[in-house]
């Protein structure tokens, strides 16, 4: 459950994954879904309020999902994609966890410096900087450039690997799948 096997990620590595896959797709929905209402209604309040409690959930889990990650291991590609492959998915990889780690921070600096509530389901989070409108004003538009860019990281890691699973014919997708949904096509052998 919690260590990786010659060709799959721990079971509990693969849940965090769609978890968290799950919470980023309602982080993203529930801050764009807000344009639909007009500012001040109840609706828009709603989907904020939403989108900052499933970011923060992101924070919550990022802890158990990283220390999981490390000490678990890695299943191997087969076949092995070339060094530069594999250098482009690390750092892929390690710019979407400092993403998942960095922007609920930046959010939660962003409310605090604005003066506003930070919700977490039914409580109010603890303001981590001093009202500064200012400041929260910059922040909020850094998160917002960065959250521009995890749009972009997110669509890359998917269609890495779809390329990976239908052009390259690895298993690099069906490392990660839920159980029994493995992929039954040979690899492409090199």
């Amino acid at each position: 459950m919690l260590k990786c096997t010659e060709d799959r990620y721990a079971t509990f590595s693969i849940a965090l994954h769609w978890l968290m896959f799950i919470l980023m797709v309602g982080v993203y929905a529930f801050i764009e879904l807000r344009e639909l209402f007009p500012k001040g209604s109840d609706p828009r309040e709603a989907m904020k309020a939403l989108h900052f409690m499933l970011g923060l959930s992101v924070l919550v889990l990022i802890l158990p999902r990283l220390i999981v990650r490390l000490r678990s291991g890695t299943p191997a590609i087969v076949p092995a994609p070339p060094a530069w492959q594999r250098l482009a998915a690390k750092l892929a990889h390690l710019a979407l966890y400092l993403i998942m780690l960095g922007m609920p921070v930046l959010g939660w600096l962003t409310l605090s410096a604005a003066g506003k509530p930070i919700p977490f389901y039914g409580f109010e989070l603890p303001a981590l900087l001093p009202e500064d409108k200012a400041l929260g004003k910059s922040l909020k538009e850094l998160h917002a450039t960065i959250g521009e860019l995890g749009y972009f990281l997110i669509g890359l890691h998917i269609i890495a690997a779809l390329f990976h699973h239908y052009k390259q014919r690895d298993n690099t997708l069906v490392r990660m799948l839920p159980a029994g949904k493995s992929d039954t096509r040979t690899p492409r052998q090199s």
